[in-house]
């Protein structure tokens, strides 16, 4: 299997990371014009379930290194499965109350938000079960990344956009319950990997391929509940129906299931880079996420379209301490 084996390629590999998960609500957007997110969300798990076996079964496969896929799976200690189960059932929820709240506050509003509240407590939850990188300028990093979080909520709450108030305050509630219950996802799933040595794991302790598959399974069984559930009692708009999704056009079901691949590539290699980075650090520059969003929402989707110069003035200031939050986060890994 194909394993990082320097922090500057775990960084490239984190930054790719980040670049996944701030981009595939693209596709969430792009099918809303016809398309429920609700139905929408369907094909993306397909997608992630799709493409954590393409992964799986080529770079958790080929090569010298580690233990191949088909041969780790099978003797994976069935504690550690359900642990990494788990960590699927956990992000899910979250994973669903964010796309519900990007349809309601849009995407700028919804990533740096969620996201952001996910990566204070997500790196502090990670740094505790592996204490990898200078813990002071660690979390001075997360310091800088709050304060975007600030400037991104004033922003949200100026902004001068159509939307209506109600439909916005909605999905900052919802952005904010996403956050803090996606803090704890990744930590199920790294304590099942043995992040000191993915060339010759501890045995019954997975690599970080077949964590990804069980990750994802995790992810479609418990969509049968928590996405039946929501269709028939949606946040937002009249419920939905199976019928609707199936008689969705094949382009429009191909965007979603892209929309899953897109991040669970960044999710393999987000798991891929643990090892030699360290899940805190490997994980916080993931969840850079919201930078990539906020970057979509507002140049790409006009989502702050004639707000007042002080929004703009808020939204270069998250940015800015974005970045720096960021710089930080790499280099407390070097130290």
């Amino acid at each position: 299997m194909y394993i990082v084996e320097t922090y500057f390629l775990a960084i490239a590999f984190s930054f790719i990371t980040m670049l996944c998960w701030g981009s595939w609500g693209n596709t969430q957007k792009l099918a809303s014009k016809k398309w429920r997110y609700e139905l929408f969300y369907w094909d993306y798990v397909i997608g992630i379930v799709l493409f954590s076996l393409v992964v799986a079964f080529t770079m958790g496969s080929f090569g010298s290194e580690g233990r191949p896929f088909l041969v780790d799976l099978q003797q994976v200690d069935g504690k550690l499965v359900r642990s990494v189960l788990l960590g699927g059932v956990v992000f899910n929820a979250s994973n669903i109350l964010l796309s519900a709240s990007v349809s309601l506050a849009g995407l700028a509003v919804a990533f740096p938000l969620g996201v952001g509240l996910a990566l204070v407590f997500g790196v502090l939850n990670n740094y505790l079960l592996a204490p990898k990188g200078d813990p002071l300028v660690l979390f001075l990093g997360v310091l800088l990344i709050v304060m975007a979080i600030i400037f991104n909520g004033v922003a949200s709450a100026k902004r001068k956009q159509g939307v209506k108030s109600g439909s916005n305050k909605k999905g900052i509630v919802l952005a904010i319950l996403a956050g803090v219950l996606m803090s704890f996802f990744y930590r199920f799933v790294a304590v099942a990997m043995d992040l000191e040595n993915f060339n010759n794991p501890t045995p019954g302790m997975m690599t970080p391929y077949t964590a990804t598959v069980i990750f994802s399974i995790g992810i479609l069984l418990s969509n049968l509940i928590f996405n039946t559930l929501i269709m028939k009692r949606p946040f937002v708009g009249e419920p939905v129906t199976y019928k609707q999704y199936f008689s969705g056009n094949f382009s429009t079901h191909l965007v979603g299931v892209f929309g899953g691949a897109i991040w669970c590539l960044g999710t393999a290699f987000s798991y891929i880079a643990a090892g030699e980075a360290g899940p805190a650090i490997s994980y916080g520059l993931g969840q850079g996420a919201p930078m990539i969003a906020a970057i979509w929402g507002v140049f790409i989707w006009k989502e702050f379209k004639g707000a007042a110069s002080v929004t703009h003035w808020l939204l270069s200031m998250m940015f800015i301490f974005y970045v720096a939050g960021l710089a930080l986060i790499i280099i407390s890994g070097g130290n």
